[in-house]
């Protein structure tokens, strides 16, 4: 063993000679070729990013070495483009599944079949007043783009947001607590008329959110303390005759009410454009006895007076009862403004807009289009329904239960359908991949008909897809069913449309029902001990996860998880809530019979 680690000793230093040898030549080429290598390990090491890897693969050695010393930026990601030109959105009805043409009959009238229920229609167009029109010929294309595209401007503008009806509220909230929270209040009046005593704000009555552009908020007539602050305005007509302006954040007044003395039922609509105008139609015209004329009335908010007024009791309707509960719809592509009223005429008006934010003046100058119409399913005319529109083509459900799809252009109908009950809730549309939908449920104010039937419907064809029936208490003073918009599901409730229906197991209590979009079967069912007429809002988490909002006839807003229908938190507004809720990020604005405005911040 000695003599073996002689040897090794004997042999060491030509060992270490070696090392040294291959070392030094290590060394040497590291230093001619140690760059390249490096960069080849990198670019096909499997731990480089997918962009870092494409990038140089995809460029010679020299640009790919100084592009590894910077990253590659992430690119932003592909805007997502809204079509708004109507020459590109409108859609031909004669091309449409199932048209045919409409037949003329005497004096300018046009009648036509429905092949589906046997039903007809004769229709009449007007212009100036009482003209009637032998060949009406629009003077502008309407259609409209899809509900993301009705304005620029942040905010809820009309009921439920756009033409749609599918978005009461705007933006998100960091919902943490799953808890609600009054932060003020305003106080609002009442009034005695109609026989009846009319007290706060009622249906549909959702308020308005508007975040103001800069150019708008100078020249409009606000008080000096708001012209300097990133103001959202709330915008409130109610029964006491006032149009309410409040700031969103603490309730104070922005502006002096706008008076009109006669109470405001339904819901106002500001203009998408950001133009300082207001349109809201009149719900009542008695106060405290004293009598007054029907109008649908337009405001300008530069000078907070009233411009123009479409006069209720119209001599060209069917019905005389005169007030306006739709809210109204304007395209701001070809400035017209379009309404029901409770008469049974709708309204297609050209507003010839001229603003002049730097002289700080708006006028209009409207000439006004009429459609009436008469069906051989009943004569119960009138629309308190809010008109919704998908390209050219607007939908409404009137006083009789028959809900029309008609071409907002030429001003014929393309298809109509028969429900037992009012159609007095205002429907929603759905765009999907698959098309067009529009849901709805009827009123039960029609002895023959004992349910609510919650419906869906191919919007172009007319065709019914499902129908889910919630038997229902029929009370002739105080309808129960289905006077509530469906809050139709977004985000991680896509799948869900919620239906607040009353009167369902009693006089007083009522039903929240989820309902699967493409079946119609009800998810999740929950028996409330008070009924609603108010319609049901979601806002959505900074978590992405949606919470619902409803309020009922003892005065409660409920905060609840919209898979189950649960509760997570309840507050007291103190009396019946007709109105409708909107939202904008955490702030709720509804009314109550307490004769108060609420804000409401929800944690």
């Amino acid at each position: 063993m000695k003599r073996h680690v002689q040897a090794k000793r004997q042999n060491l230093p030509l060992i270490l000679m070696i090392i040294l040898t291959v070392s030094l030549a290590g060394v040497a080429f590291f230093l001619i070729f140690g760059k390249d290598l490096i960069f080849d390990r990198t670019v096909d090491s499997p731990a480089s990013s997918p962009t870092s890897t494409s990038t140089a693969l995809a460029t010679n050695s020299e640009t790919a070495s100084e592009s590894s010393s910077e990253p590659t930026a992430p690119k932003e990601p592909t805007p997502v483009v809204i079509e708004t030109d109507p020459a590109k959105l409108l859609l031909p009805v004669t091309d449409l599944p199932g048209y045919f043409a409409p037949t003329a009959n005497s004096g300018g009238s046009f009648s036509k079949t429905f092949s589906t229920d046997n039903g007809t229609i004769t229709w009449w167009i007007y212009q100036n007043g009482t003209e009637l029109l032998n060949n009406y010929s629009p003077d502008s294309t309407i259609a409209f783009p899809s509900s993301e595209g009705f304005t620029d401007i942040e905010g809820v503008l009309t009921f439920r947001g756009n033409n749609y009806r599918d978005a009461p509220t705007w933006g998100s909230a960091d919902i943490v607590n799953k808890k609600l929270e009054i932060v003020w209040t305003k106080s609002n009046g009442a009034i005695s008329g109609t026989g009846s005593y009319w007290p706060g704000s009622g249906w549909t009555g959702q308020p308005l959110l508007v975040h103001w552009p800069e150019e708008t908020r100078q020249v409009m007539g606000i008080k000096e303390e708001f012209k300097n602050t990133d103001l959202v305005e709330v915008i409130y007509p109610v029964f006491d005759g006032n149009i309410y302006f409040l700031d969103l954040a603490t309730g104070l007044p922005t502006r002096d009410p706008i008076s009109v003395g006669f109470g405001f039922k339904g819901t106002g609509s500001v203009d998408p454009r950001g133009y300082p105008l207001f349109y809201t139609g009149q719900g009542l015209n008695d106060t405290n006895g004293h009598k007054g004329v029907f109008k649908y009335r337009m405001f300008d908010l530069i000078q907070n007076k009233e411009i123009f007024g479409i006069p209720g009791a119209d001599s060209v309707a069917y019905r005389s009862w005169g007030a306006f509960d739709s809210s109204a719809i304007m395209d701001r592509q070809t400035d017209s403004l379009i309404v029901a009223g409770e008469n049974g005429v709708l309204y297609k008006t050209a507003l010839n807009t001229v603003y002049d934010p730097v002289a700080k003046t708006i006028s209009i100058n409207p000439t006004i289009t009429k459609f009436v119409y008469k069906t051989s399913y009943h004569t119960l005319y009138g629309i308190e329904s809010s008109p919704l529109l998908y390209r050219n083509l607007l939908y409404f459900a009137d006083n009789g239960g028959t809900i029309v799809c008609m071409d907002i252009n030429t001003l014929e109908p393309l298809w109509m359908f028969q429900t037992l009950g009012d159609g007095n809730a205002t429907m929603v549309m759905e765009e999907t991949d698959d098309g067009a939908f529009l849901y709805q449920g009827n009123t039960v104010d029609q002895s023959a008909n004992r349910n609510t039937n919650l419906r869906k419907f191919d919007a172009v064809t007319g065709e019914q897809l499902w129908q889910y029936d919630i038997p229902t208490t029929y009370d002739s003073n105080l309808h129960g069913g289905l006077l509530a918009t469906p809050l139709i599901g977004k985000n991680d409730i896509s799948d869900l449309i919620i239906f607040n229906v009353g009167k369902t197991t009693g006089s007083s209590s009522g039903t929240l029902v989820a309902l699967d979009k493409t079946t119609g079967q009800a998810v999740w069912s929950r028996e409330l001990k008070a009924y609603s007429w108010s319609s049901p809002i979601s806002v959505l988490g900074n978590d992405g996860k949606s919470y619902g909002i409803f309020c009922d006839s003892l005065g409660d807003m409920h905060l609840f998880d919209p898979r189950t229908g649960q509760d997570l938190d309840v507050i007291s507004l103190e009396l019946n809530v007709e109105s409708s809720p909107s939202a904008y990020n955490d702030m709720i604005v509804v009314g109550s019979y307490a004769q108060k405005i609420f804000g409401i911040r929800i944690t």
